[in-house]
């Protein structure tokens, strides 16, 4: 590894070298492509970006900047929980993977491609020193079959030792995917395979290895944060699957013709207007979880109960997961009166669930093992069948008013009752000579819980819930003036029966409500070169025992950006900020994190120095992370024992082979 940094760092030399001697004025290549991702039910397609942007670019490898306020464990590819609570994610039928969800790919985070030529992404990233050295190698590829088929691939690798013991994570992502667009037969697919290994550390043995080593060292204030006890050291998670998602689309309709003026007979154009579509979405996916502690003495130690061994943990859950869709839509804009895309679909799912065998739940001779009630007992295997039916209005080709309004019950298995109805609506005015973006959303969802909230089987937690359905109302808005560099969003979410984690580690419900109150401004400032990025949150929660946030969250960045010769160049400052509060807490065993109100975390500025570089198709940084330490105090914490990563160096190198 210490070889590949060598060779990178002899790279970057000779291609600034390069720019600024050789570089001819015209070497940047225009290529046109543009990407797309879906969003269920129905496959529907959204506009996004192509991965090549100038600015920014050595933010993504920053653990702590996953998002404006993150709580994780400190290391790259490790777990982490986003405390911006309307940007936070429902949790999954799987939870287990939902800690790692900043770093597997997902529906969500899938992007299609149309290239036009072939297009190639490789990129490496790496930073910190030999024993806490973090990398990462990935690479996208996209090439059109024609003008409406594509292929693509994907591939990445993460590893990283991590700054403190026995915490290094790897992460292995491969996966296909392909797109046809036809006039009548629409087709979107892809595969995605992962497989994450975390050491478990558990935290810190005293945190004051970090906030006073000198009472810990008998006066010594340097620290080698490897030599920090940590309250695990024989632990990993293991979480690993597959998601499979197709979505086929055939319409029917007319084809329209244009004629000549000066040739009545003559055809200018013929464009294929769809009535009526039929879709058939399908996705398939398997995860498992595997908890292992190799440390009799630390299960003693670090848990309160044990269930199963005594002798170790080796805990093992599986998941598999099918649903179709299908669906008759009547489309929009195929005459003046179709405003407005209309659709009806029915969606069934079959869900299976595999955990640890509840063997010895009853020994009331081992003192070792605490009692469990019999008849709680949890059968190893579990299926259910969901069945939901729906419709959905949208209105996506307007000028003015664009919109989309989804419904949908519940009506077999654990779906029964179940009521889920979300939209929004969005239009553009005029104002102070600038197009202005005015946005109103909704949503309210009254949902059973999940399956493995209710049962579950490990070596030191077992659990049988019966809890009631979750009821979400949210509403709010949204103002973007681009002029201005200025967004502004408000909003407030009323939630009943709110399922957490509590202090003890295990789920449990509030049957009261709590109201969460959310605004945000984003505000950016130019001036020539000089570029000012703000990012402020404001949320307050009317309960901080059930979810518990910082009241304020702040990023910023500050950078100049200038040309030498063709070589564009971003150099500049940022700083992640929150303000303190009863901090959320992680559990290794089942990678849950939960409510405690003990420890506080946050009021440390997180602050980066970096330069961002790109010539032509080529895109490289440097940075100094967490360039701050030492100066604006010590307590750099996340979670409750778990510190951040420390200063560090870290360079990336991003090259897109356009053919």
């Amino acid at each position: 590894m210490e070889c590949l940094k060598k060779i990178f760092a002899s790279a970057l030399g000779l291609l600034a070298s390069a720019t600024v001697l050789a570089a001819p004025a015209d070497s940047t290549i225009v290529q046109q492509s543009s990407a797309w991702r879906v969003i269920d039910p129905l496959g529907t397609r959204i506009e996004a970006t192509v991965d090549t942007l100038h600015t920014n670019y050595a933010q993504e490898f920053v653990p702590s900047e996953v998002t404006d306020a993150y709580a994780c464990t400190g290391n790259y590819a490790a777990e982490g929980y986003n405390l911006l609570y309307f940007d936070r994610d429902p949790a999954s039928p799987f939870f287990f993977r939902d800690a790692l969800s900043a770093w597997i790919p997902s529906e969500k985070t899938m992007r299609f491609y149309n290239t036009r030529i072939p297009m190639t992404l490789l990129s490496y990233a790496s930073g910190g020193g030999k024993e806490t050295t973090q990398d990462r190698l990935r690479g996208d590829f996209s090439g059109n079959i024609n003008e409406r088929a594509q292929i693509g691939a994907k591939l990445d690798y993460l590893y990283s030792k991590g700054s403190y013991n026995y915490q290094a994570a790897k992460n292995f992502v491969w996966g296909f995917s392909g797109s046809y667009i036809g006039d009548r037969y629409e087709f979107q697919g892809y595969y995605n395979h992962y497989n994450s290994v975390n050491k478990e550390n558990g935290g810190i043995e005293d945190d004051r290895y970090i906030t006073d080593p000198a009472e810990v060292q008998g006066g010594s204030t340097s620290v080698d944060t490897k030599s920090i006890p940590t309250l695990l050291t024989a632990a990993h998670n293991r979480v690993k699957g597959g998601e499979f998602w197709m979505n086929h689309k055939y319409k029917i309709g007319f084809w329209k013709e244009e004629y000549s003026e000066e040739y009545e007979d003559s055809i200018i154009s013929r464009t294929y207007v769809p009535v009526t579509a039929f879709t058939w979405t399908m996705k398939y996916n398997q995860n498992s979880h595997e908890f292992i502690n190799t440390s009799a003495s630390e299960d003693d130690t670090f848990w309160a109960k044990t269930y199963l061994s005594a002798d170790g943990t080796y805990d093992n859950t599986s998941y598999w997961q099918l649903r179709n869709t299908v669906a008759v839509s009547l489309m929009e804009g195929f005459n003046k009166y179709a405003k407005a895309g209309l659709s009806a679909f029915l969606t069934h799912e079959v869900r299976s669930y595999k955990q640890s065998l509840d063997t010895l739940a009853i020994d009331e001779e081992n003192e070792r093992l605490d009692p469990y009630p019999l008849e709680s007992k949890l059968a190893p295997k579990a299926k259910e069948n969901y069945v939901w039916v729906g419709a959905q209005l949208i209105k996506q080709q307007g000028r003015l008013l664009n919109y989309q309004a989804t419904a949908e019950l519940g009506l077999v298995g654990r779906a029964a009752g179940e009521v889920k109805a979300y939209g929004d609506v969005n239009t553009r005015i005029k104002l102070l000579g600038d197009t202005v973006t005015v946005n109103a959303f909704g949503s309210f969802y009254n949902t059973s819980p999940e399956y493995l909230f209710e049962n579950y089987v490990s070596n030191h937690f077992i659990w049988h819930n019966d809890f009631s359905k979750t009821r979400r109302y949210r509403v709010g808005g949204s103002l973007n003036i681009p002029h201005t560099g200025t967004f502004l969003m408000a909003g407030i979410e009323n939630v009943q029966n709110h399922i957490y984690f509590n202090e003890e580690c295990l789920p449990t419900q509030f049957s009261g409500n709590v109201q969460v109150f959310t605004a945000r401004l984003h505000q950016n400032f130019n001036y020539r070169a000089l570029h000012w990025e703000n990012r402020i949150t404001y949320q307050t929660t009317s309960n901080d025992a059930v979810i518990p946030l910082p009241s304020l969250s702040i990023y910023s960045n500050l950078y100049l950006t200038f040309r030498v010769a063709t070589l564009f160049v971003q150099m500049g400052v940022d700083c992640d900020y929150y303000t303190k509060y009863k901090a959320v807490s992680y559990q290794p065993a089942t990678m849950a994190f939960y409510n405690q109100r003990e420890v506080e975390c946050g009021n440390y500025p997180f602050v980066n120095l970096y330069f961002n570089f790109k010539l032509s198709k080529t895109r490289f940084f440097i940075m100094m992370s967490h360039i701050n330490q030492g100066m604006t105090g010590n307590n750099y914490f996340s979670m409750p024992h778990y510190p951040l990563n420390p200063r560090r160096f870290q360079m990336g190198l991003s090259v897109d082979f356009a053919n």
